[in-house]
């Protein structure tokens, strides 16, 4: 026995035992699954961080930093990338991490069934080395490969088979929908889809632990001001987000702390560029006026997004005019300005299409999965009505509003979008791109909007090392989503969270709450 670590241990374990602290926190949003593979959304991913881990994580700082892997090289003149494992690592069951489960992560991420599928556009094959040692071999020259799988998660292999879960579930689900076996620092203890989900320190964690917490239980609620009730009472520790409305009163209460941001997430709205007809309202049925770029320009004009921000997001949010914020790699300069707000000039562009006596229309929104985003819808609808356009508004749940929209079961629909490699090149791939399986592009893409010279010049971003060669292909595409109206940019949301005064947390800007970092004082 080495007794110089065991006596450190002792000590550790003993700083530990008088600090511990049980911890409960809550979110609007119920993580869909536990499987890191079937839903590619924030409150998932977020959450699973927690559990599971890849090859690469970011820190505190969104730097990218290793995790499973100890380091990572290019391979030859770009054609792909090594990274050498992190070798005694162990998965909560105790079974040992190695290369074979990089390798069937990856086929399992990367199958026709997984919503992560595009994450894995640029990759041609996956080689084990060794047993600590893979091999992604790329297409062509990717400088952002490491950095896009930081939310890649490495599942158990040999668990996974096991319990029939080879192949990811997002619709009936599978034994990984309700449970996991990941390397982090939290294991699942209980989950109750809807109800609460108990982590517990996963004591055989190859990193050092910087929390205290014994056990961790996070519930969804759904009602605004009973989350804030619960947070002043004491009842949870932490909430995510605090209500707009209620900043002021909590920033005035000394038990709690407001911890104040910008997330990377861009709020929008959609539209089925695609779709021959309208599908709901009386005017369902008839042509849809939203493939003509002159009706989706009189929409962005339409909405006052000033006064989204003064009245709902009550100064707390900044306006956007692209798919990114300004504070993302690729954001392009030439392209600052976002259409002018202008009832008169909506309501031109749709004399112009054909639409003077305006038309109505079935606008989805989701009630539960961005700050105010029903609020938002409402004041859209309001807003949209003043050039003649009448918009149905069903709000739903986050549960039920992917589903409809993977469905094409809308008009109109509101999107927000974080670049998890925080570079523009990522909505481009996902929101722009053409719709393609076997390319894995395009996933997200609801309205199947398509465009040959964004096509074009995706994989030639993808693959472009000079940076300024690489900005003048963005800015191009930027102009071309823009001169489109793809979207209609509206505002990158603001993070707003709020503890109990004796609880210590990191705030990133990708709005992932990571237990790892908790301090209970």
């Amino acid at each position: 026995m080495n007794l110089r670590h065991s006596a450190i241990g002792l000590i550790l374990l003993a700083a530990t035992d008088t600090q511990a602290a049980e911890f409960t926190w809550a979110s609007t949003t119920d993580p869909q699954t536990m499987d890191p593979h079937a839903v590619n959304s924030a409150p998932v991913l977020g959450f699973l961080n927690n559990v599971y881990e890849g090859l690469v994580r970011r820190n505190k700082d969104m730097q990218v930093e290793p995790a499973l892997a100890v380091s990572w090289e290019p391979i030859g003149e770009g054609d792909g990338w090594r990274f050498k494992l992190r070798e005694g690592v162990t998965f909560h069951d105790g079974s040992t991490f190695d290369a074979q489960d990089v390798l069937f992560s990856y086929q399992r991420a990367s199958g026709e069934a997984a919503d992560t599928r595009s994450w894995f556009a640029p990759i041609s094959d996956v080689i084990v080395v060794d047993d600590y040692t893979v091999d992604f071999m790329t297409t062509a020259p990717n400088p952002l490969f490491p950095s896009s799988i930081a939310n890649w998660m490495i599942m158990d292999q040999g668990w996974t088979e096991s319990n029939d879960a080879a192949v990811p579930d997002k619709e009936t689900g599978n034994f990984a929908t309700l449970n996991a076996n990941g390397t982090g620092a939290f294991r699942v203890t209980a989950r109750e889809p809807g109800l609460r989900t108990v982590l517990e320190p996963h004591n055989g964690w190859w990193d050092d632990a910087e929390h205290n917490i014994t056990s961790a239980e996070f519930n969804p609620i759904q009602n605004p001001a009973t989350a804030v009730a619960a947070l002043l009472s004491g009842d949870v520790d932490m909430i995510n987000p605090v209500p707009i409305q209620d900043v002021a009163r909590l920033q005035g209460n000394a038990d709690v702390n407001v911890i104040q941001g910008i997330e990377a997430r861009v709020i929008m709205l959609g539209f089925g560029h695609q779709a021959e007809a309208l599908k709901y309202t009386e005017d369902a049925g008839k042509p849809n006026p939203f493939r003509d770029p002159r009706v989706r320009k009189a929409v962005a004009q339409a909405v006052n997004v000033d006064a989204i921000l003064a009245t709902i997001m009550r100064g707390n949010a900044e306006a956007a005019s692209q798919l990114v914020s300004p504070a993302m790699s690729g954001y392009s300069a030439a392209h600052t300005d976002r259409p002018a707000f202008g009832v008169d000039a909506a309501k031109a562009l749709l004399a112009e299409a054909g639409h003077a006596d305006g038309f109505s229309f079935g606008l989805k929104c989701p009630n539960d999965r961005y700050l105010n985003d029903e609020a938002v819808c409402q004041a859209v609808v309001s807003m949209l009505a003043q050039i003649g356009l009448t918009a149905e508004l069903d709000a739903m749940p986050v549960r039920n509003y992917w589903p409809e929209l993977r469905e094409g079961n809308y008009d109109m629909y509101l999107l927000g979008w974080s670049p998890g490699t925080f570079d523009a090149e990522h909505p481009v791939r996902f929101l722009v791109a053409t719709p393609n399986q076997e390319k894995k592009l395009g996933s997200w893409n609801f309205g199947r909007f398509s465009n040959a010279r964004v096509d074009e010049l995706l994989p030639m971003i993808q693959s472009e090392l000079d940076e300024v060669r690489r900005q003048a292909m963005l800015d191009e595409v930027a102009g071309i989503i823009q001169g489109e109206q793809v979207y209609v940019p509206m505002y990158v949301e603001p993070l707003v969270w709020g503890t109990r005064s004796n609880v210590d947390v990191t705030q990133r800007s990708d709005n992932f709450f990571l237990l790892r970092w908790v301090r209970v004082n």
